[in-house]
């Protein structure tokens, strides 16, 4: 008998389902929250250890300190354990002989927790492959680790977006269903149907979240807040991309009370920030049960905070980084013009005076003022106003 213990996201769910396939009814599956795991392998240790027939499975989740002591001394006693994962913050558990963690293969490509479960049991003689289970499980991994992006795999995003349109008992038996019969994984005829209404539905969420969200320093970091309960890793992604002077994204979910952090920059890791406040997950998108201490942080100390202004985008004259300058404006009607005096030497101008600091590139010129300034690119009226008044200044102090 197994008894696996899985998250309860899309690649926590598709371990269970890869479990079904392999183990049929001689399979429990319990899906947790990242918080509930600890609590499940307590009771498990309690009641169960004595019962050395099960073989405990964990999966896209780690164990505490204290349950990774007990889940030892249990397989010392002659239990069953394997752990597979593939987040960092779990690598110290390979420390343990049933602790199998791997962030990424060998060919540079980030792993799943599905697609380690499913090597993991192929290789054992647990599960037949088949070629609807491996794109399948492909899918899953490009979701999770955010690839099918870069990959253009818009088939791996419409399996997340189905996930979250069905009951998860649904979405399991569906799938165990379908991969057990199917030569190659596809979606039915109703499924696109629903799929083409979910995508133009989630566009309309993210226009309206973009104007709720707000800007602020936590520790070293810039970092926008919004208020959301669905669409995260799509609204994360958004957000990153069209405010890319923010470091990450913090998105808050009052009642699950919980906090996603999303980052597109190479050079944040979010789990560590997630790893402040008792939580983890990947470089780029991470987690964590909200407490008092990041309630104080994210949620009371940005509420006063007024939303950020959306650069205007249908501009004929004020562009980004254009040869005539670019115009910013903030809250305060501060007027910020950027333009390049020599080659790779930006100068920003606040309000017709030059700051001491000269930039290497528009872009940083920009990231600066928008994240010490709150500053948003402004009308053409506006650009075209500033131009002959400080043209005109400029004669007079010539004349």
């Amino acid at each position: 008998m197994y008894k696996l213990f899985t998250h309860n996201d899309l690649d926590g769910v598709s371990c269970g389902i890869v479990a079904r396939l392999a183990f049929g009814d001689k399979v429990d599956v319990r899906y947790n929250s990242v918080m509930g795991l600890d609590h499940q392998v307590e009771r498990f240790l309690e009641s169960d250890k004595k019962h050395k027939d099960v073989h405990m499975l964990i999966t896209d989740l780690s164990v505490n300190e204290k349950n990774a002591k007990g889940l030892n001394d249990y397989v010392k006693e002659g239990g069953k354990v394997d752990l597979i994962d593939h987040h960092k913050t779990a690598i110290h558990l390979n420390d343990y002989s049933w602790g199998h963690v791997t962030v990424e293969y060998e060919d540079g490509r980030l792993a799943s927790a599905t697609s380690l479960l499913y090597e993991f049991l192929v290789e054992k003689d647990l599960l037949k492959p088949s070629g609807a289970l491996e794109e399948y499980v492909e899918l899953v991994r490009q979701y999770d680790i955010w690839e099918w992006e870069k990959n253009e795999n818009i088939k791996a995003k419409q399996l997340n977006d189905l996930f979250f349109m069905v009951s998860l008992d649904e979405f399991e038996e569906k799938m165990v269903a379908r991969l057990q019969d199917a030569d190659h994984f596809e979606y039915d005829d109703f499924e696109e149907k629903l799929l083409e209404m979910e995508e133009d539905k989630i566009e309309r969420y993210i226009r309206r979240k973009k104007r709720e969200l707000v800007q602020t320093f936590i520790g070293d970091y810039c970092t926008g807040i919004v208020h959301a309960e669905s669409y995260h890793s799509e609204l994360g992604s958004e957000l990153g991309k069209e405010h890319s002077h923010l470091d990450y994204i913090t998105i808050l979910n009052m009642g699950g009370r919980k906090i996603s952090f999303r980052t597109i920059h190479d050079n944040v890791d979010v789990s560590a920030v997630a790893g402040q406040f008792g939580g983890g997950g990947h470089a780029k998108a991470a987690g964590c049960s909200m407490n008092e201490e990041s309630y104080e942080l994210y949620v009371k100390a940005a509420f006063t905070i007024e939303p950020l202004r959306q650069d205007f985008t249908k501009n004929h004259y004020n562009i980004k980084n254009s040869v005539d300058g670019s115009l910013y404006v903030n809250r305060e009607e501060e007027d910020f013009f950027i333009y390049e005096k020599k080659h790779h030497q930006w100068v920003v101008e606040r309000n017709g005076q030059a700051l001491s600091s000269v930039f290497p590139s528009f872009e940083e010129a920009e990231r600066y003022i928008k994240r010490n300034y709150s500053a948003w690119l402004t009308r053409d009226e506006h650009f075209v106003d500033y131009l002959k008044k400080y043209v005109s200044n400029d004669k007079k102090r010539e004349a």
